[in-house]
């Protein structure tokens, strides 16, 4: 089925789950407080689909109700208070989604890192695949390294007649050039997805969870 539709009615879970994102919708009982947390990576959206919520980010409060967007950028340490006697149900995206994804904290000290299961994403657990998953993140490691290198040659090499192009107002020269260059990042791109694919297999089969 190419086209999947999605009901926050029915479907409250992980909808989506990669290294670029993670989505869901996430339905929190009346009274429910969630531990403060912030993402070192990840920008999080939250939609409210019913109910009402107080969200604190970065010290800032709101209460927002259906139809209501915040955000909690990178870093922002932010929590939930669902108010009102009705359970609150809302859409939820982080992007990207790399393990650990949550940092906790506690009077103003940052806390050990903590790895989540991959069952809390909705992925298998079994850790016989741990020795294939380590084997894909040095080989992903690898082609990060090697399209990087190559990518950082490229650059070099156009930058100064991009520069030279743009200054003389030479847009077609410049196009070209700056095809050139994200031709050669395009695959750092790629293979830094793929490396942060392997590190997510890695992450939870690797300690304590």
């Amino acid at each position: 089925m190419g086209l999947e539709v999605y009901d926050y009615r029915k479907d409250v879970r992980n909808v989506l789950v990669t290294p670029q994102l993670r989505s869901r919708f996430m339905r929190l009982d009346a009274g429910t407080v969630t531990e403060p947390h912030s993402h070192d990576l990840g920008h999080e959206v939250f939609l409210v689909l019913e109910g009402r919520a107080e969200f604190e980010i970065d010290g800032d409060r709101e209460i927002l109700g259906p139809g209501q967007m915040c955000i909690a950028l990178v870093d922002q340490l932010h929590s939930i208070r669902v108010v009102g006697d009705s359970p609150m149900t809302m859409y939820l995206s982080v992007t990207p989604h790399i393990q650990p994804t949550h940092t906790m904290w506690q009077e103003g000290q940052r806390l050990p890192h903590r790895f989540a299961p991959a069952s809390a994403y909705d992925e298998d657990t079994d850790r016989r695949q741990f020795q294939d998953a380590l084997k894909r993140l040095i080989e992903s490691a690898e082609a990060v390294y090697m399209a990087a290198h190559e990518a950082h040659y490229v650059q070099v090499q156009a930058a100064p007649n991009l520069r030279d192009s743009v200054n003389d107002e030479d847009m077609e020269a410049a196009s070209a050039l700056r095809n050139d260059m994200w031709d050669a990042l395009f695959p750092v791109f790629q293979r830094t997805a793929e490396l942060a694919g392997a590190w997510n297999a890695i992450a939870p089969r690797a300690g304590r969870t």
